[in-house]
Formats: structure tokens, C-alpha cells, sequence
């Protein structure tokens, strides 16, 4: 997905979302608001909360709720003011009015209740409409037809990613009907709806996420200095020198706009016709090994549209065959000595399976060419496998090896550049240095800063999957971010996140390559800091999609551990999280935190293993004793260490009886 700041592409729905500032809704001459204050906004019941924004300077500006409260505030010498107003408990539907000696901004239909930010990338971001055919949300139909839900509401922020912090924003807040809930964030509107029903207030949830981007976006340049892991990055983020080169080459190609419908994506016109023939000539053509992926050919990263094409001897062409090349990211079409024998266009099929038929009378007996055009729209462009033809009496061709590559048409701010072919190559570009969204606190600069100081009761987080294989730095980081976030608020507010679910982020079938346990270790760690929460979702995640269909139980495990923590309700909100490590002659007894009324699995303990000072770790037998756990292995004479769950597909097999499954975990440090 594309993740420029400028124009970007919505999820995984193609769609051009502008993600630039501008002035706020709630502006009346002098006097402006955030666009947090507009009609329909919650506010947190029993507190002060903050109002602010900008009148003439030295100016009086009154802020009066229809609950009988108010307050003033004198514009500084800049204008800006700030002040706190005084809330009842939960109800409404109140007004609140924004006075100036000449102006006055009424708002209307404001609720009182409990307010919640949610941010992240594409988990968080995912609607509750989905990202069909293949990103669905379980129940979304349902669901969306059900959400007659007055006390609900939600403001997601507009995408933005900036160098420095602004203090605008674009949004409003939408009251959850089946007219508008098809857009709310799935995970945050679940969290939203069980807190709702089970707290009977209303529930105002602050939405700013955006797919694909890592931590480091969100947290502040202040607080990232003292990690000094981003100092370089955030210096060359400031440079605009590399920018303009990366431009200024770019400015000598053709442009094209970028489709955004599947309709748009089949009548494109790259003027690439002929290259899918069997006797185009590819010989300067360079060479890339496929499976596996093709986002950094030759120099820097490539988004784009760009042509495969292989030669291979077929000697059996009685029957038809069948070509499997696996999940490729993001579209294709796919031909066969020139003849179109399948396709994937439009969104949300960067990761289904590739299964075409290949008519015999395609085929001829010796030589054949297969062609593939392939367009990336962003983040890893890639072919999974298998790499093979078989045809009906189980003759397999492997496609797998040495492929003719040549890009036809790259992405860069928001455009196609299309290159000169059938010459071009890929190695004459500069590296491509562009202003994204992945870069360090662009998105505190844009998304978060400008929600600051709006009154909230704590935080909801679904991140990580953007710094799998840098769990080391993630330890310091997501801690760090926690912590700038509440010292920008002045709060120690409550912060639950949810566990990345298992995914083949490998894509090997070498488990010793798996990496994403390590990040979902290091949030286990993060929850060192006080006042957090974890769901695990290792019960409910999909290895095949990075974006589980589940995320009705990720809102209310969510909203668990919000009410057990924050709303005095009695009741289980975690599952089982490793505490302690016991040797018991050859075996090690495990216990664990938040057991609830006991431990148990659906089936047989699977996915422990232990090890001994050699740190080989091998599979152990693992039953539940008493309260507790234990694992042992014939082969493993003096055990030391044990782990769960700990590759990048681990499954669930212990739970509390609450139904809560345990974290992945390993006792080796």
C-alpha cells in the first residue's frame, strides 16, 4: 500500500485519499478550534476537559457546555488559547458554545462519556466493511446492518505525515449507523461497542491510523534523540537535497495517473503491448531469481509495474495444465506464448494464490514462453510459489530459477514515470529518497500532535507487523513511544495493545528463519510499563493473511482489559503470561500470571520446547500439574530453558478457563 503523504492510497482499496492539513471546520472569523470540536464529539465525563484554538490576540474567549458549566480564557500575544471546562457524568445529547465578543461557535449534539484513542497501522486501520474480496471482517455485514448505536462515535483522523508538528487536522466524528460504520475502524468499533453495552455511556473513540508504517512514526523527534537509533534517518529526513535529486531524475519520464478502480487498472494504456509475445526480444534483459521477492532489483526499492518473462521446454502438450505461481503482490496478468491465460487486477489480491489453466492448444511441443506483468503498488513486491505447471497425468514443469525482468513503469509521489523500453534498465536510477510515511515521527507530526491535549481516558494500540526482524530496537522503542505519548498529555493514561497475530512473515518453510516471535516477545516486554495491556491473538490470527478476519474479538478483549482495569469490572482480561521457571530433576515446571480459575487446552499441549545449556532447543512433552505446567524431553537430560509457541505460525494450546490464550514466550535471555 502506498504510504506517500501528499496522496495516498487508502488500505488496501486504491483509494486517493488527500492527506494534507488545512483549516479547521470549527472557524469563524478570528475565532478558530480544533476540528476535534465539531458537531457530535464526545467529551470525558467528570473531568476537566481541554478546549483550544486561536482568536485575535489578548482576546476573551468563553466556553459554556448546556450542562451549566463554563469557563474563559485571553488569547496570548500569538492568539492561542486553552482552557478546561468542567463535564457531568455521562449523558447528553448537550450543546457546548465557543464565545467571542464577535463571534460564536455552537456546537451541537455533544455526548458525555468515555473517550479513547486508537492508532496503529492496517489492523487498526482495517474498516469494518473490510478490504474484499480477500481482507474481510467476520460478521461485517451483519454487523454493519445491526450498528443503530446513538451513543457511539467516531472521528477518524485524515492521513498525514509531516517533518514538523502541526496543529491541524481533518476529520469529524460520524454517529455509528449502519449508514457510517462500514467505515470505522473494525478493531476500535468493537472495543467501542462492548464498552458501550457494558458501561452504558456513550463511547467516543479518536481513530488515527494509517497501514504499513512502524512505530518510530508515531513517536516524537524529541523522544526518538534519546533512543539514538534514528538520528541518521531523521537527519536525512531533514535534508531536502537527496529529495530533489531523486525528483528532479524522475521529472524526465512521461507520467501517468494511477488507476483507481479495477475498470481504471484494465483500460490503463502503459503502451507495453507485444512485450507478452513469444518473440519479443529480452536478451539485454536482466535477470532476477524468482520465488521470492522483487521490490529491490538492482538499486534501491521498486514499486511499479514491470514485466517477467521465461522460456521453458515443454515436451507432453496432450494434455491442459495448470500454473501455480502463488500469491504475488499486489496484481497480474498472466500470459502464455501470448495468449492471456489468467489475471488478478484491482484491489486486495496481494495475497491470494495464483492458479491459472493453460489450455493445450496454448502450448506448443519444445520451446514456450510464459510472460508475467506484475504491478506493485507498494511496500514488498513479491511471488510466494509454487513455482510450477502440471499437467493432468501429474507431469510437474518447476518454474522456479532465472527470470527475464524489466520494469515498464515505476511509482513515485503518487504518479507512474513510465520508462523508456525495451532498453531500459533499472541500475541507471539514483536511489529513490522520497517523504513517506514510514519515516521517523512523520506521523506524530501529522496524526498525533494535533490531538494533543484532547481530553482522553487511555489508549488502544494493534501494531508491529512494520518492525518485525528489529524486536531488539522494538523493546526500547514501543516503551519509549508509550511514555512520550503520556508525557505529551500530561497523563498517565491506560494503554492496552494487541500481539501481532502469527503470519508467515518468513515465507519459508525454515522455521529457523521465523523472526516475528521475537517481536511478539517484545511487546511481551512492554508490558513492564504500568498501566498496559496485551490481547493475544494467537488463537485467532490467519497464517495466511496478515490481516485476520477476527477483529470482533480483538476490540473485546481490548475493552477486557479496560473494564477489569479502569472500570472496576470483575472479571478475567488476560490470558496466561509467563511468570516463573522451576528445575524439577528432568523436567521444568512453568507457572504463569492471569491463570484465571485454572489452566487448560482444547487438545494435546503443543509448541513447547526446552533446552539445555547448549541452548538447542527441542519439542517436550508438556501436560498441566496443578496450576502450573510441565515440560521435559527424553533427550534433554538437565533442562535449563523452555519456550512457547516460538515461531512465526505458533499456535494457540494453552489457555486460562476463560477462553484467554497464553503469549509465545521463551525463558532464554
Amino acid at each position: 500500500m502506498f504510504k506517500k503523504c501528499s496522496v495516498s492510497l487508502l488500505g488496501f482499496g486504491l483509494l486517493l485519499v488527500l492527506a494534507t492539513s488545512c483549516r479547521p471546520p470549527g472557524e469563524k472569523g478570528n475565532l478558530s478550534v480544533n476540528a476535534l470540536f465539531t458537531d457530535h464529539m464526545v467529551l470525558q465525563q467528570q473531568t476537566e476537559v481541554s478546549f483550544w484554538g486561536s482568536y485575535a490576540p489578548k482576546g476573551e474567549v468563553r466556553v459554556s457546555g448546556s450542562w451549566g458549566k463554563e469557563t474563559t480564557a485571553i488569547a496570548d500575544d500569538k492568539g492561542s488559547w486553552k482552557l478546561n471546562l468542567t463535564t457531568p457524568e455521562a449523558g447528553g445529547p448537550f450543546t457546548v458554545d465557543i464565545v467571542t465578543r464577535d463571534t460564536t461557535i455552537a456546537i451541537k449534539d455533544v455526548m458525555i462519556g468515555e473517550v479513547w484513542l486508537a492508532s496503529g497501522q492496517s489492523n487498526m486501520e482495517m474498516p469494518l466493511s473490510g478490504w474484499p474480496p480477500n481482507d474481510t471482517i467476520l460478521n461485517s455485514a451483519a454487523e454493519i446492518q445491526q450498528a443503530d448505536f446513538p451513543g457511539i462515535r467516531m472521528f477518524t483522523v485524515t492521513r498525514n505525515c509531516l517533518p514538523e508538528p502541526t496543529l491541524d487536522i481533518v476529520g469529524t466524528w460520524e454517529v455509528a449507523s449502519p449508514e457510517t460504520v462500514g467505515a470505522f475502524s473494525a478493531s476500535a468499533y468493537f472495543f467501542a461497542k462492548r464498552l458501550h453495552r457494558e458501561l452504558n455511556v456513550p463511547v467516543g473513540i479518536i481513530h488515527s491510523s494509517w497501514g504499513g508504517t512502524p512505530a518510530e512514526a508515531w513517536t516524537s523527534q524529541e523522544k526518538l534523540k534519546t533512543l539514538g537509533d534514528f538520528d541518521e534517518a531523521m537527519a536525512e529526513m531533514n535534508d531536502p537535497a537527496p529529495r530533489n535529486i531523486t525528483k528532479a531524475w524522475f521529472d524526465r519520464w512521461e507520467t501517468l495517473e494511477i488507476p483507481q478502480t479495477e475498470e481504471e487498472w484494465n483500460s490503463a494504456n502503459f503502451r507495453d503491448s507485444g512485450v507478452e509475445a513469444s518473440g519479443f526480444d529480452d536478451a539485454g534483459w536482466p535477470v532476477v531469481e524468482l520465488p521470492g521477492a522483487f521490490d529491490n532489483l538492482k538499486t534501491g526499492t521498486f514499486d511499479g509495474i514491470a514485466w517477467f518473462r521465461k522460456k521453458i521446454n515443454v515436451t507432453d502438450v496432450s494434455s491442459d495444465y495448470t500454473l501455480r505461481i502463488g500469491a504475488i503482490d499486489d496484481m497480474d496478468v498472466t500470459y502464455v506464448n501470448g495468449q492471456q491465460i489468467g489475471e488478478m487486477m484491482g484491489s486486495g489480491k496481494w495475497n491470494v494464490a495464483r492458479t491459472y489453466t493453460i489450455p493445450k492448444s496454448v502450448l506448443t511441443e519444445g520451446e514456450n514462453t510464459i510472460a508475467i506483468r506484475v504491478v506493485d503498488t507498494g511496500g514488498g513486491g513479491s511471488f510466494t510459489g509454487p513455482f510450477e505447471m502440471t499437467n493432468a497425468s501429474g507431469k510437474t514443469v518447476s518454474l522456479e530459477g532465472s527470470w527475464k525482468f524489466l520494469p515498464r513503469a515505476e511509482i513515485f509521489e503518487n504518479l507512474f514515470y513510465l520508462y523508456d523500453y525495451p532498453t531500459f534498465d533499472l541500475a541507471q536510477r539514483p536511489e529513490i529518497h522520497t517523504f513517506n510515511a514510514s519515516l521517523p515521527t512523520v506521523l506524530y507530526n501529522g496524526m498525533i500532535s494535533p490531538l494533543i491535549p484532547y481530553t482522553i481516558k487511555g489508549a488502544i494500540w494493534y501494531q508491529g507487523e512494520a518492525n518485525v526482524g528489529r524486536a531488539e530496537q522494538y523493546k526500547k522503542l514501543f516503551p519509549a513511544m508509550i511514555t512520550d505519548w503520556r508525557e505529551r498529555w500530561g497523563s498517565e493514561f491506560p494503554f492496552y495493545f494487541v500481539q501481532i497475530a502469527p503470519y508467515r512473515y518468513n515465507g519459508s518453510p525454515d522455521a529457523s528463519q521465523d523472526v516475528s516471535q521475537l517481536l511478539r516477545d517484545a511487546q511481551r516486554d512492554a508490558l513492564k510499563t504500568p498501566r498496559t495491556g496485551m490481547v493475544v491473538t494467537m488463537d485467532i490470527g490467519n497464517f495466511a493473511n496478515i490481516h485476520p478476519a477476527n477483529k470482533p474479538d480483538v476490540g473485546a478483549r481490548l475493552a477486557g482489559l479496560a473494564l477489569a482495569n479502569d472500570y472496576g469490572k470483575d472479571l478475567v482480561a488476560s490470558g496466561p503470561l509467563f511468570k516463573s521457571l522451576e528445575i524439577s530433576g528432568n523436567s521444568l515446571i512453568l507457572d504463569f500470571d492471569h491463570k484465571g480459575s485454572g489452566l487448560m487446552t482444547h487438545s494435546d499441549l503443543t509448541g513447547f520446547e526446552i533446552a539445555g545449556a547448549d541452548k538447542n532447543f527441542v519439542p517436550a512433552e508438556a501436560k498441566i500439574f496443578g496450576d502450573k505446567i510441565q515440560v521435559a524431553a527424553s533427550t534433554v537430560s538437565e533442562p535449563l530453558y523452555a519456550r512457547y509457541a516460538w515461531r512465526d505460525n505458533g499456535v494457540a494450546t494453552l489457555f486460562n478457563k476463560e477462553g484467554l490464550p497464553a503469549s509465545s514466550f521463551t525463558t532464554e535471555e
